[in-house]
């Protein structure tokens, strides 16, 4: 039952081998911790996951929230294993431990929560989301702030959110009303609605620490303007005790497509005009704070992405092994013999070898992404982190954007596997589907993404941020052509790296123009064909470390051909996997991007000069 949450081999290859992180505990910082450690904590992780969170998955989405008289009930499932996982410390696994977390790597940390929102995101949603909070008062907060709030976010026994979307300021955040006046006591009273908040009430915590945009009374207009405040549901007094319940209060519930077992909220602040704040930070660097909680729940979107697309893999693998249906082509016509399992036929096959490509190039990608943070944390100097960092905000609208589109569509393509039972409430990937759906609009649509991507990160240093990513790129390829087999891939990888630098100057240069529209309208295709080179990186990279793996079990083994020992030995069946899965990419499906890239290049102006009114 683990493996349909999250597959311990590929994790294992990503973390030891592919990233080898035994090289990481090394470093000061991580002092005492070992791979038989994380090993534990992994079983550990699978273990609760297992047994506590996906039984509640199903059973949560069906019986969804509840709302009655402005309090919000949560399906009585997640009451138990939401305090397991808050008595765990699996909230916040790579905080530091005197602040209630347990001080592991990113990376680490990445394989723990894939069995967790493997099991339920849904549930996990509601210990973690406080960690956002919990990390903008960490940075800019007062000390009496950090001491009220942060330790109590970052263990999960308060819950947090981000109050930032209002009916008529979505994406456009400059244009919220949300007022703030500030009072004697050096409080701020709000007044103002929001809208989808995520978690915004509900009955598993004891008190929930929203973060609120707002404009104080006499600000500039726009984004300029706004400040951010810690607006608690329950007042806290300067001891830490709870108080009066503060005037914050949901007036409803959005019925939604997925999620179900997640509160969407409509927000309330000062109805009774007593809606307390506290000002974080200077006034007037509300988006500068919120934009760092906003490029967490980013990549922690992505991450999610990929999770559902991880899930759906292996439910769509499992169902392929065992659902009996048809006849093998080889029979021909044979009217004696067998049905055969499924994954015996080669459109088949063709479907989950596309997913088992995307899976596990996401999930080197997203891990590789999560490292950059421990890399930086251990840098020897300050020029050396400030390069991590720009690798991290270089990297995060594509992780965001790409893991969610091509997530969901791997829980298509798993629908696609178990056929019309793909379809039906009863099997996983129908709500696998649903929820994953959400992925490309929670947290700034894909297209906010490509338009940070274009608009904000190519241009980081004259460029210089984006040559350096090629450069990795280019490390790995010059790894590949050492390895015996991969010097083809190495070649069409190179190729199409030359010509997604080509495409950023191209598409770069022309959002400088007066035909800045045109580069804008392709601003997404050049972020998902960047996320499409980044797997084929990815799979590379994973052929590189799996490909002299394979030839020492080969060579060990006197008397048996090279693909008897892979009918015969799981792990060189697992390594000659990665190498064809490479292959598949490179070879089959790089050459789609290659082609989306040069319809950016051509550059046709459809798109923004058609009338308005040729749309229909």
């Amino acid at each position: 039952m683990a493996q349909l949450i999250a597959n311990r081999r590929d994790i294992e290859f990503v973390l030891y081998e592919q990233m080898e992180v035994e090289t990481l505990l090394k470093e000061k910082k991580y002092t005492g911790l070992n791979r038989k450690m994380i090993d534990m904590l992994i079983s550990e992780a699978a273990n609760l996951g297992i047994k506590e969170i996906l039984p509640t998955w199903a059973e949560g989405d069906r019986e969804g929230v509840g709302f009655e008289s402005g309090n919000v009930s949560t399906p009585e499932c997640f009451k138990r294993p939401h305090q397991l996982i808050r008595e765990g410390g699996w909230v916040s696994l790579a905080e530091k431990t005197e602040l209630g977390g347990q001080g592991l790597p990113h990376v680490v940390a990445c394989a723990l929560r894939e069995y967790l929102h493997g099991a339920n995101s849904v549930l996990i949603s509601f210990a973690c989301f406080g960690h956002g909070t919990g990390k903008m008062i960490e940075l800019y907060g007062t000390e009496t702030q950090k001491r009220l709030f942060l330790t109590k976010l970052y263990t999960g026994e308060w819950a947090g959110t981000m109050l930032l979307t209002e009916p008529q300021a979505g994406s456009d955040v400059g244009a919220l009303t949300t007022s703030a006046v500030k009072n004697p006591d050096g409080t701020y009273s709000l007044s103002g609605n929001k809208i989808f908040i995520s978690n915004g009430d509900h009955d598993l915590s004891e008190n929930i620490i929203h973060p609120v945009l707002a404009r104080v009374e006499g600000a500039a207009k726009g984004a300029k303007g706004i400040s951010i405040f810690i607006v608690p549901k329950i007042w806290v007094n300067d001891d830490g005790s709870l108080g009066e319940p503060n005037d914050i209060v949901c007036t409803g519930i959005e019925e939604k497509m997925g999620t179900h077992g997640s509160p969407t909220c409509s927000m309330a602040l000062g109805s009774k005009g007593i809606c307390r704040g506290l000002l974080l930070g200077k006034a007037n660097q509300g988006m500068r704070i919120m934009f760092k909680m906003m490029n967490e729940a980013r990549l922690y979107v992505g991450y999610m992405g990929f999770v559902f697309s991880s899930v759906a893999y292996m439910y769509g693998l499992s169902y392929a092994k065992e659902r009996l249906q048809g006849k093998d082509l080889s029979a021909g016509k044979d009217p004696e013999a067998a049905q055969v399992p499924i994954i015996r036929h080669p459109d088949v096959r063709r479907m989950l070898t596309w997913m088992k490509a995307h899976v596990e190039g996401m999930r080197s990608f997203v891990y590789y992404v999560y490292s950059r943070f421990d890399r930086a944390a251990c840098a020897g100097t300050d020029s050396e982190k400030e390069r991590y960092n720009e690798q991290i905000a270089l990297l995060t609208p594509v992780v965001k954007a790409y893991c969610a589109t091509r997530g969901f569509e791997v829980c298509i393509q798993a629908m696609q596997v178990y056929g019309g039972y793909g379809y039906i409430r009863d099997y996983p990937p129908e709500q696998l589907a649903r929820d994953c759906k959400l992925m490309s609009i929670f947290e700034g649509t894909d297209g906010i993404q490509a338009m940070d991507l274009l608009g904000r990160k190519l241009g980081m240093k004259n460029g210089a941020v984006f040559m350096d990513f090629l450069g990795e790129i280019k490390k790995t390829i010059a790894m590949a052509r050492d390895v015996r087999g991969l010097d083809d891939l190495a070649e069409k990888l190179e190729g199409a790296t030359e010509k997604l630098g080509e495409t950023a100057m191209h598409i770069g240069m022309q959002a400088m123009s007066p035909e800045i529209k045109t580069a804008f309208s392709f601003a997404h295709p050049f972020l998902m064909a960047m996320g499409d080179v980044c797997m084929a990186w990815m799979l590379l990279w994973r052929a590189v470390a799996a490909g002299p793996k394979l030839d020492d079990i080969v060579n060990g083994k006197k008397g048996e051909t090279r693909s008897e020992i892979v009918r015969h030995d799981a792990s060189a069946a697992f390594y000659d996997g990665q190498l064809k899965t490479a292959a598949h990419y490179i070879e089959t499906l790089l050459p789609e991007t290659l082609g989306k890239m040069e319809g950016i290049l051509r550059g046709n102006q459809s798109t923004v000069t058609m009338d308005e009114r040729a749309f229909g």
